[in-house]
């Protein structure tokens, strides 16, 4: 199978080129930076081509763009695009990438995939992925793709475009904004190098989860700030909560901070049974830093 690869000379592009050419496929890349096209292409030992020319001699077509330039890629392609052609993007929103395609590939067959992992994966064995079809054809189709990602390894759960972008807020979004937040906030701080010789487990992964975050695509994390659906509603839930415990803080209510995360720690242990095997994890996630 011959598989164009739109954005191929991205981060996620080559991993997925990489994935594919390990696998048997044959690859063909595409982008709009030549320059960068072409180290691509020469790095991965793959065709290179236009967008339209990788298009037209492909079995399948993976969308790896940026959610600004989503809608004009997908429109530059749609004419040459051949009926029962599939064409799968990757974007971390599913909601309105899926209502592009139908918009502009009536005849091809679409399906949203989120990959929940990043460039730095070492293999898609234990890797999280969601397929949103929303048509029995695309239940086919995402079936079919289950399939191929488990028989490979990958963990993959299905649900509708709307679902997974209310999911993503809570998985992405508020995780993203706490770890961007908590960056701010340790720079503002004195001696930030000074607390490292001296910080225990849970700081270690505080800074790991920051500046995991941090160093990576401003632009492709403020999209997901902006783009995902309810992502001002929850963090102005989360201002709330800061600013309920700084007071609870401030005020030294004692009693009041012990009940409230008494509350938390009910709670969660009520929704998952391996509650108490966190502490323990943290550990491990630590030994492997």
């Amino acid at each position: 199978m011959k598989v164009a690869i739109i954005g191929g000379s991205g981060k996620m592009g080559r991993w997925f080129a990489r994935f594919l050419l390990q696998d048997g496929q044959e690859v063909v890349i595409s982008g709009r930076n030549e320059n960068k096209l072409r180290e691509a292409g020469q790095a991965l030992g793959v065709e290179v081509a236009s967008m339209v020319d990788a298009v037209k001699g492909a079995d399948a077509v993976l969308l790896s763009v940026s959610m600004e330039s989503f809608e004009e890629v997908v429109a530059q392609i749609s004419p040459h695009i051949s009926p029962g052609q599939v064409v799968v993007d990757i974007t971390s929103t599913k909601a309105s990438p899926v209502a592009t395609m139908h918009r502009y590939l009536k005849e091809a067959r679409v399906l949203g995939a989120h990959p929940l992992f990043g460039p730095g994966a070492a293999s898609i064995a234990h890797q999280n992925f969601v397929l949103t079809p929303t048509s029995d054809e695309e239940r086919v189709l995402a079936q079919k793709v289950r399939e191929y990602l488990e028989a490979r390894g990958a963990r993959v759960s299905l649900m509708t475009p709307a679902e997974h972008d209310e999911k993503m807020t809570i998985v992405l979004g508020l995780a993203h904004f706490i770890a961007i937040v908590s960056a701010d906030t340790l720079l503002s701080t004195d001696g930030l190098k000074q607390t490292e010789a001296v910080g225990g487990i849970t700081y270690k992964v505080l800074l790991t989860l920051v500046e995991s975050v941090i160093s990576e695509d401003p632009e492709l994390y403020a999209s997901l700030q902006m783009n995902l659906p309810g992502m001002a509603g929850i963090e102005e839930v989360f201002h709330r909560k800061v600013a309920a415990w700084a007071g609870l803080v401030k005020n030294k209510d004692r009693q009041e901070f012990v009940r409230r995360m008494n509350a938390l720690k009910d709670k969660l242990q009520k929704d998952n049974p391996d509650f108490g095997q966190a502490y323990q994890n943290m550990y491990k996630l630590a030994a492997g830093l």
